[in-house]
């Protein structure tokens, strides 16, 4: 296991990389560039500045996300080859700089979301992301847009840029006719074009689950159960098309097992990398909010996803995932320093008592 942390750069995270290099278990970073727009290519001069920063603070960048797949190439518009062929030199670019994995989703239009960013929790204090599928029944696209906008403390989140969702309502009426089926054609059409130079240049894509794993707004969507990833990994079998897998987002879902689907896609060595972290249901079924790692703050079992990984896919990269906020810190939302340091530090405890047989 590479116990990682995700950092968005020094000019756009509240956590510095001596912070991060400071968490007892970290060796290495999650890299994001989010200043770039979904389409546009990664060049060697912006990845050189970024990789040198990590490593001069000792840290690894052998992991990339959030290279976005831009809208066209999910709605398989003619424009689309364009935009493959930025996304191909994004990828010989960081192969060149010993990124070995790049997490990515084909989440149609709106990536992650929530219905709060920052809902306290009165029995300790704490605020955490929250969902509930009532108040986004009350909602249109275009309001979740703006009230994440309003409550992100000034921070672009991933998945939600700006320029990314300016044509939010142009785009949306594009995806009215389209299935599910379409969709994995148009994926296909993608994977099709990429996974030969991936395995040319020795890079794994891991694609990250729906959050939440479940359709939204009638939108179309593949990638939130165990079902649906072994479509995804059918449609161009290889070993460079992997799974990110994501327990929080899986586990958003209550009927999905994570530990099972873990073995399920260890055994078959197409987990590309994890996000580990837990959540709580809230009463109703698609209701949650993100709570602490630890297995009894939510309803996920900490210590037997870490056991599934032991036993299938020992050597992945993890990183903690979405943090509340504690200690009165303020921040990017689900990326705050001390929850996030608490659950990396958490789940190598549970490695290592795992790993001596406990």
């Amino acid at each position: 296991m590479k116990m990682t942390f995700r950092w968005f750069g020094a000019s756009s995270d509240s956590v510095s990389l001596q912070q991060i290099r400071q968490i007892p278990g970290i060796t290495g970073v999650m890299g994001v560039l989010d200043a770039k727009a979904a389409g546009e290519v990664w060049t060697e001069a912006e990845i050189v500045d970024y990789v040198s920063q990590l490593h001069a603070a000792g840290l690894e960048c052998e992991v990339i996300e959030s290279v976005n797949v831009h809208e066209d190439i999910k709605l398989g518009l003619p424009s689309r080859n364009r935009y493959i062929d930025n996304y191909i030199t994004t990828i010989r670019n960081l192969a060149k700089y010993g990124v070995k994995v790049i997490i990515y989703n084909f989440m149609p239009v709106l990536d992650w979301l929530r219905t709060d960013l920052a809902r306290l929790n009165p029995e300790d204090g704490s605020y955490s992301m929250f969902y509930d599928d009532q108040d986004l029944g009350s909602m249109t696209p275009v309001d979740l847009v703006r009230r994440t906008a309003e409550h992100s403390n000034g921070f672009t989140l991933p998945g939600w840029e700006p320029e990314r969702l300016a044509d939010l309502e142009r785009v949306m009426a594009l995806y009215a006719q389209m299935d599910e089926n379409s969709l994995l054609q148009n994926f296909t059409y993608f994977l099709d074009a990429i996974i030969p130079v991936c395995e040319e240049v020795g890079i794994r894509m891991a694609c990250h689950p729906d959050d939440p794993a479940w359709p939204i707004f009638g939108l179309p969507r593949l990638a939130h159960d165990q079902a649906g990833f072994d479509r995804i990994l059918a449609a161009h079998d290889s070993h460079a098309n992997t799974v990110c897998l994501c327990t929080g987002s899986l586990g958003s879902n209550v009927h999905n097992n994570i530990p099972a689907m873990i073995r399920h896609f260890g055994q078959m060595d197409r987990i590309g990398a994890m996000h580990v972290r837990n959540v709580r249901h809230l009463g109703a079924e698609r209701r949650f909010c993100e709570s602490a790692h630890l297995s009894a703050c939510g309803d996920l079992d900490m210590y037997e996803i870490m056991k599934a990984i032991h036993e299938v896919c020992p050597d992945t990269y993890i990183r903690p995932d979405h943090g509340r906020m504690i200690w009165g810190e303020t921040g990017r939302p689900g990326y705050g320093l001390y929850d996030r340091a608490l659950g990396a530090c958490y789940l190598s405890g549970l490695w290592e008592a795992i790993s001596k047989g406990h």
